[in-house]
């Protein structure tokens, strides 16, 4: 049968069209069904394509269910897209600073011009380039049965796809997760743009609201400012990235006054209409109303997990309005049926999706115990600069009475950041007290992202910060603050007692004649 309707991307041009026909060919058939599989994956995003390929790697036959694009979220419309427009702003962000290095000639570098819609096609052009590992045909080719369509549950062991019957001995659901809309008057979806669209745009809007500053908000806000956008962006807390440290929110809001970002914290929406293509928005802050005009929207206000029509009910899977009810193992209330990625996990990360994705094959197929609670989740928010964070928060810490100490190096301590002009951020590090032990890891730097993974590597290896202080770091490099984090908690040991017998050591050596 003929897996459903041709599915158009917009725009309609020759990289979307290349990346359908690996992520939904339109003339793809589905396959005739096994008698019974051991596992049945539904949704293909990054925790379904990790556990298909891991399983039919191991010899297990496996079904790969999904209703749109193979790749999901981070290949279309997350990771891989916005970290593109991320590089292309950067560089829009360095031209400008050029002078500061000594770069003269001809280059406009206060008035130069942004081929926007070069840009977006670029996005497209490298979207399509890496589709080709989460295509159709390269799972096929791995002995993987790919059924494009919905999946409905008939039962505890049944699954429909069209006219399709799988039946399963385990099931993994990893359907990912959707935006959450906006509620406000007047403001239906057709007035503005989510991640699920913006990657759409062709032309950059003059004026931009963005609404809403957790990661995916402030990315998007300080890209399009440095493509040349006005943008104004509202948060209803009183900094943005209210999970992370203050001194690190502090930062990005630094970051985005020198960007000319207009700031409303402390701020909801509170109104909506339009005149022709403006759309009219007020925001409230304390009390006082504010009316601002612009061309375009972006709301960042939130996930929702992808649960709907999936008759859960018939395969006796418990659920609520955060996802799938998973125990520490990832299993459902269908001891047949586990669940991965954004479906039924608060930390909404492709990193996250891939980790559970390898705890399900194991606890799934081969009886495994692993535990979802065990994992040491790094994250990092791809700002400029980039604030990476993994373990616990000094309020964590002390919520569980846990006595810590924190060890930071301002950047600009730093060799390579004063070098490269990369000054802004810090790394800090959390000990439990008395100890070496690495609680937790903040870090504020252009490259924070390739940087946290040290640190993640030395918590889930048990290594302390007197470990990391006998690597040898190539000299310079920004992660050398990694470094200066750790000879700062050597230079604690050096206790008074020591000091005293160091320097009685040093003077009966100095009378010694040899």
């Amino acid at each position: 049968m003929n897996a459903n309707s041709k599915i158009l991307l917009m725009p309609d041009d020759f990289y979307n069209r290349k990346l359908l026909t690996q992520v939904h060919p339109d003339n793809w058939i589905n396959p005739v069904p096994a008698k019974c599989y051991n596992i049945v994956v539904i949704g293909a995003g990054t925790a379904g394509l990790v556990t298909a390929a891991a399983a039919a790697s191991l010899g297990a036959k496996v079904a790969l269910v999904e209703k749109n694009l193979m790749g999901g979220d981070c290949l279309n419309v997350g990771c891989i897209p916005s970290k593109t427009l991320a590089r292309a702003a950067r560089i829009c962000s360095d031209i400008r600073q050029a002078a500061n290095y000594g770069v003269r000639g001809n280059i406009k570098l206060e008035n130069f011009e942004v081929d926007f819609e070069y840009v977006m096609e670029r996005v497209r052009s490298i979207r399509a380039q890496v589709a080709t590992h989460d295509s159709a045909e390269r799972f096929s080719e791995l002995g993987v049965d790919i059924f494009f369509g919905k999946a409905i549950f008939l039962d505890q062991e049944t699954v429909s796809v069209g006219s399709s019957i799988l039946r399963f001995k385990k099931a993994v659901i990893a359907t990912g997760s959707h935006p959450r809309h906006q509620k406000i008057p007047g403001m239906d979806e057709k007035y503005y743009l989510t991640n699920e669209t913006v990657f759409n745009l062709t032309k950059l809007p003059p004026r931009l609201m963005v609404i809403g500053g957790g990661p995916l908000g402030c990315e998007l806000a300080q890209a399009f400012q440095r493509f040349g956008s006005k943008v104004t962006i509202v948060q209803k807390t009183p900094l943005f990235l209210p999970r992370e440290e203050r001194d690190a929110a502090q930062l990005l809001s630094d970051s985005f006054a020198k960007d000319e970002i207009q700031i409303r914290l402390n701020s909801v929406v509170t109104g909506f209409s339009t005149n022709g293509e403006e759309k009219i928005i007020q925001i409230n802050n304390q009390n006082e109303t504010q009316t601002i005009h612009v061309d375009a929207i972006i709301t960042g206000i939130g996930r929702v997990p992808n649960i709907e029509d999936l008759n859960l009910e018939a395969a006796n899977i418990k659920y609520n309005e955060k996802g799938i009810t998973v125990n520490d193992f990832l299993q459902t209330s269908n001891p047949n049926v586990y669940a991965a990625g954004d479906v039924c996990s608060e930390y909404q990360y492709t990193h996250v999706a891939d980790a559970t994705a390898r705890i399900v094959v194991q606890n799934a197929l081969f009886l495994g115990r692993k535990r979802f609670s065990d994992l040491i989740i790094p994250w990092c928010t791809y700002t400029d600069p980039e604030i990476a964070h993994i373990g616990i928060y000094v309020r964590d810490a002390r919520a569980l009475g846990l006595p810590i100490k924190s060890y930071t190096i301002p950047m600009h301590q730093v060799d390579r950041a004063v070098a490269d002009g990369e000054e802004q951020g810090f790394v800090k590090i959390h000990v439990r007290e008395g100890t070496d032990k690495i609680l937790g890891a903040t870090i504020v730097a252009r490259h924070a992202g390739e940087m946290i993974n040290e640190v993640s590597l030395a918590m889930v290896a048990g290594l302390g910060l007197r470990d990391i202080e006998k690597v040898i770091h190539s000299y310079p490099t920004q992660a050398e603050g990694i470094k200066k984090a750790a000879d700062a908690y050597n230079r604690t040991k050096l206790t008074p007692l020591f000091g005293k017998l160091s320097r009685f050591w040093l003077s009966l050596t100095r009378k010694t004649h040899f």
